[in-house]
């Protein structure tokens, strides 16, 4: 019905409420199914009218919809059998077993005889679950409150268990209104006019015999305007309520709820009468309903609710902008493909790795591009640097406690202790790995970078074999979900190994899996042998998809990489192969792709690749498609060695693809991006253990060499190998015991010249004015600067043949971006001393908006058209430092100058907590997903642990100043995470920290030598690898994180001339998001430099030497003076 038809409802049900139509009103209420009347229900169940009790039930659920209501039926018919059998009425009790509770038993086969054998007992008290059964009235009453649980629990009834707010006899009173409307225009207006008119479009004779246009030109049951409501900007960062369940989805889910709601364990059904205490566990979900009320039903009062549900009450006109000017797009910059050429796909073979055992499963890292995760069929798993060809780590298969494992496993074990990879993945941040195996067993790695691969959580998952896993975020926390030879589909939480959920309903086992989520709706698709496709939400609901893959295929499904395109690719038993693309909407297949064989050996595997390709391993061959066309776009043998059916994966960027060769190897193939990046990352590699590549990255390449016949155990055991040449053990051992010797002679890297390194002034049109805040945009395609003047910034890089992929570089200038209009983003410093304000921004994920302060109001700028889109928070006191929520944009934590913290919801314009701990101003946020905590950083040297949860300070710790240092009594201090969200870095001009934020722990501490400079800003690199200091005599000192080890220093010479009159030097630093070697530095003169690394080079300086005690010392800087706590 239409949302007109649904209002009138509820005037006609009021209206004949009033009029005492009892029983009308609840057959209307009934067929609506708009209003579920819970004190009607109540009475009918109370005066045990069964009939009219299920009678009602059946307007607004059927017994098989979902557990929830599966529960409430027998819960009823139940309570009608124990009454019959309680009056010793046997016939009756037997036509209820028979009629009513025989449609359990296929539910339950169990419970069907259990309650048929009550018939045997002299009283059904003596079965020991019913003997505390009272009197008929008491077990009603008992039973009511577990009925109006379920039904509050149950989704099929959201939004239907509250009558809207109306007032006292609104039909009358519209209609009223509505008649004189009618007439208002009338030149001769009827005192009281016949409210019959209103059956008819009113009329009224004028003097000359003409006809008057009647004012009611629409339909009673036309289309009524949307109440409410205003345009969403764009993705981000500011989102409303929770959308609605979208039409794609719903094609595929038609019984789905577009409401997030509680996972209630609905309970086995059996004799036991309800618990009240574990009822208390059904409550009414805290989501507010979809359709709110208070824009369905609109009042004086919910027009002002309407307007202030507006971001920071946004003016009119921007609420009004159109949808799709987000996310932002600058000139030149394209994000559609007009073209898709086959020069773009990865074609080149450029390396070969020898794994030394067939290949089942492969996963690029999601951000070190060149990292691949190797899975085999003897359980052996491989982490490769491609780019050099090292096997960075290995592991074999291991149970790593196989007490704590089921006795079904622990007996598997016995008659053969190994297992097959089914799968490996990476999580979407790439600090842990799963991998699935042949028998039972999911394990959960956790990588720190380097070779650094450390146990995390072993999973019995499944009995038999767990044939796919992947990761997803419900609820805001990393889960990990597997499927399985026992038909489940089952969902983990990736931190303790707790089981949120399991999935059953397929027939025959599931082969794969495949979570998304599109509009705050989370979900999994998943497929089984038989081809059987079923969808699930995070519930306990059942699957909300039932299809058949195409051919009735093992299948695999997979979206592009914008989330926006569905895909499966599948194998049928005959050996026909599909690919396709889904129709999302109605659950149908949209295009099919040609070209894959008819007599497939194996399960073909395809992937996905920059929302524009499609790749699959087939006949020996890789094979490509464009997305937007069906014919087979090219294929190519690699060079032969290719099985009949390879793995295939690309990496995250589409730059690279890997595929399995027959030679238990792994070929690297590459685009040009690709190409570069290789060499890029063999520069950085150094020649200590770096294997053979092909040098040329021509077209031709040779597969794999034999395996090399080494000790599997040893990380270094399998090397790259090219036209049969291949290392032993010796040769490896060789060659540590030359880089140990390399060590003792280590040298700290110094850059003091400009022919060095890469460096590039960015130009700068405007007024010159010192850097006080720098960051590169999430993209990695500009740089946002905020002056000492509270004007921003922005550096735009262009695609180009010079730059490629248009991320920012030291090797092409930028543009100073301004948008047509000219104007500047400018920040509030009316009433403000500039040199007592702490300056301060933070960016949207998306790089759609910036939220900046410099000491006045804080301001919200569109970086598109550097509009303000709102100023709020007037000091005093005046914010000092800003950081988004991780898990919700809509909530920023603001660090104040009186020294708090405060929590503050952005869409509701509402400061929902302060947070007070430090003694001066605040000046570092920053927040851990994996901690669940916030930590804070202020010009009282202080750190402080917060709980996200509650919001409660959880521990503090002052610095520990070294000693005979003194500092600024308002110096600044900073706090970052590491990538792996458990360690930080803190930054004080007198000190580099890290801390282990679960413990609030120093384990190293780094400081200056009392005579140098002070340090003014650092930084991780993207890959916490790194850390960048800059100083205030000008110099940039970089340091391997793990331990705080100087490893290059790079003089103000090498980027600055040499201007005795000028003292310049960094105020910040900040790291590219993607390029570890690039970071970019904010000057003291109003400049912005970009530095790299040279080409030839590809990293700064070399590792040092793992060493305790006081590190190496400087002439013209900072020296390396390690201090540890441990």
């Amino acid at each position: 019905m239409s949302s007109l038809s649904r209002e009138l409802v509820f005037l006609i049900l009021q209206f004949l409420d009033e009029e005492k139509f009892k029983e009308t009103v609840h057959k209307l209420e009934k067929e609506s199914s708009f209003f579920f009347n819970i004190r009607y229900f109540e009475e009918t169940v109370t005066n045990g009218e069964w009939d009219e009790v299920e009678k009602y039930l059946s307007g607004f659920t059927k017994v098989d919809d979902n557990r929830y209501s599966m529960k409430i039926f027998f819960e009823i018919r139940k309570q009608k059998y124990l009454e019959a059998l309680d009056k010793g009425d046997h016939a009756k009790a037997v036509e209820i077993l028979r009629k009513d509770l025989k449609v359990f038993s296929t539910f339950n086969e169990d419970l069907f005889p259990e309650i048929a054998m009550l018939l045997t007992l002299q009283n059904f008290r003596e079965n020991d679950q019913l003997s505390k059964y009272g009197d008929t009235k008491s077990a009603r009453a008992i039973m009511l409150v577990e009925l109006k649980k379920l039904i509050e629990a149950n989704p099929l009834f959201r939004d239907k268990l509250q009558f809207p707010s109306l007032k006292n006899s609104r039909l009358r009173t519209l209609i009223n209104q509505s008649l004189n409307w009618q007439h208002q225009l009338c030149k001769n207006p009827k005192p009281n006019p016949d409210i019959k008119t209103l059956f008819v479009d009113h009329t009224c004779g004028q003097p000359n015999g003409a006809r008057a246009p009647s004012p009611v030109t629409n339909q009673l049951m036309g289309p009524l305007p949307k109440v409410g409501g205003f345009p969403p900007i764009g993705p981000g960062p500011f989102q409303h309520a929770p959308a609605p369940l979208t039409t794609s989805l719903a094609g595929w889910m038609v019984n789905a709820n577009s409401v997030p709601h509680q996972a209630v364990s609905v309970g086995p059904m059996g004799l036991t009468p309800p618990n009240n205490a574990a009822s208390m566990m059904l409550k009414r979900p805290r989501t507010p309903p979809t359709n709110n009320p208070a824009l369905d039903y609109q009042t004086a009062d919910s027009e002002h609710v309407l307007k202030r549900s507006r971001a920071f009450g946004l003016p009119e006109e921007v609420n009004k902008m159109p949808v799709n000017i987000l996310p932002i797009v600058y000139p030149g910059q394209s994000h559609a493909h007009s073209s898709n050429s086959a020069d773009d796909l990865p074609k080149t073979v450029v390396a070969n790795l020898n794994q030394s055992s067939a290949v089942k499963s492969m996963d690029f890292h999601p951000v070190q591009q060149t990292l691949l995760l190797v899975g085999t069929n003897i359980g052996e798993i491989s982490v490769w640097e491609v780019s050099s060809g090292e096997r960075i780590e290995v592991r074999n298969f291991k149970v790593w406690d196989l007490g704590a494992c089921t006795m079904t496993l622990q007996a598997s074990m016995v008659n053969e202790y190994t297992a097959s990879v089914n799968r490996v993945m990476w999580s979407p941040d790439g600090n842990l790995f799963g991998v699935a195996y042949s028998k039972h067993i999911v394990h959960l790695y956790a990588y720190h970078g380097g070779n650094d691969l450390r146990n995390h959580l072993e999973i019995d998952a499944h009995v038999g074999g767990v044939n796919d896993l992947a990761f997803s975020h419900p609820n805001k926390q990393l889960c990990v979900i597997t499927c399985g030879e026992d038909k489940a589909i089952k969902v983990w939480d990736a931190v303790t190994g707790v089981k949120q959920y399991t999935f059953e309903g397929h027939e025959a086992p599931v082969y794969s899996v495949c979570p998304h989520y599109k509009e705050n709706i989370q979900f999994i698709f998943s497929t089984a042998v038989d081809g059987k496709i079923k969808a699930w939400l995070y519930d306990n609901m059942g699957s909300r998809v039932d299809y058949d893959a195409p051919g009735h295929s093992c299948t695999t499904m997979a979206y592009s990489a914008d989330g926006t395109r569905l895909f499966s690719c599948g194998t049928s038993k005959e050996g026909e192969s599909f690919i396709v693309e889904w129709n999302e909407s109605e659950g149908a297949v949209k295009r099919t792709y040609l070209g894959l064989g008819k007599r497939s050996v194996g399960v073909v595997q395809f992937d996905t690749a920059k929302n524009r390709f499609l790749v699959a391993g087939d006949e020996f061959k890789i094979k490509y498609w464009d997305m937007d066309n069906v014919n087979l776009m090219t294929s190519i043998d690699a060079d032969g060695g290719l099985p009949a059916s390879p793995c295939i994966r690309f990496s995250k960027e589409g730059t690279l693809l890997a595929v399995s060769t027959s030679e238990n190897g792994v070929k690297i193939l590459a685009n040009t991006e690709g190409i570069r990046q290789m060499r890029s990352m063999e520069n950085r590699a150094g020649a200590s253990s770096k294997a053979p590549i092909i040098g040329t990255f021509g077209a031709s390449g040779s597969a794999a060499g034999p395996s090399v016949g080494t000790d599997r155990n040893s990380p270094m055991g399998a090397m790259i190998s090219l036209n049969g040449d291949s290392r032993n053990l010796p040769d490896v051992k060789s060659r540590i015991s030359e880089e140990m010797e390399k060590s003792k002679i280590w040298k700290l890297t110094e850059i003091s010249e400009q022919s060095q390194l890469r460096s590039l002034r960015l130009p700068d049109s405007l007024l010159s004015v010192r850097i006080i805040r720098l960051i590169y945009t999430n993209s990695g395609s500009s740089i946002l600067a905020l002056a000492y003047n509270a004007v921003h910034k922005l550096w735009k890089w262009q695609r180009s043949e010079r730059n490629v992929t248009g991320k920012a570089t030291a090797a092409v200038p930028p543009q100073l971006w301004q948008p047509s209009s000219g104007i500047l983003m400018t920040n509030d410093i009316s009433e403000t001393n500039l040199e007592e304000a702490v300056p301060c921004f933070a960016l949207s994920k998306n790089d759609s908006y910036v939220m900046s302060a410099s000491g006045g109001k804080i301001s919200l700028f569109n970086m598109m058209t550097f509009k303000t889109m709102t100023t709020f928070m007037p000091p005093p006191p005046a914010a000092t430092f800003l950081a988004f929520h991780p898990q919700d944009n809509n909530v920023i934590a603001i660090g104040m100058e009186d020294s708090s913290v405060q929590i503050y919801n952005v869409r509701v314009d509402e400061v929902k907590t302060k947070l007070k701990g430090h003694q001066k101003r605040v000046t570092g946020l920053a927040f851990s997903n994996a901690l669940n905590c916030l930590v804070s950083s202020g010009a009282d040297a202080q750190i402080c642990v917060w709980s996200l949860d509650g919001w409660e300070k959880k521990a503090n710790k002052f610095l520990q100043i070294p000693s005979g240092r003194s500092s600024n009594p308002l110096a600044q201090t900073r706090v970052q995470f590491h990538q792996d969200q458990t360690q930080f870095l803190v930054v004080h001009e007198t000190q580099l920290a890290i801390y282990e934020a679960s413990k609030l722990e120093c384990i190293k501490q780094w400081a200056p030598r009392e005579s140098s400079s002070v340090i003014t800003d650092a930084t991780y690199s993207c890959d916490s690898q790194s850390i960048y200091a800059s100083f205030d005599d000008g110099s940039v000192c970089l340091f391997i994180s793990a331990g705080l080890r100087l490893r290059c220093r790079i003089s103000p010479t090498s980027y600055m001339p040499s201007n005795p009159s000028s003292r310049v030097y960094p105020l910040v630093i900040t790291a590219h998001p993607t390029e570890a070697n690039q970071f970019a530095l904010g000057l003291t003169d109003g400049g912005v430099h970009v530095m790299e690394p040279l080409e030839a080079e590809g990293k700064w300086g070399t590792v040092p030497p793992q060493e305790n005690g006081t590190g190496p010392s400087m002439s013209h800087a900072p020296a390396a003076q390690d201090n540890s706590s441990r």
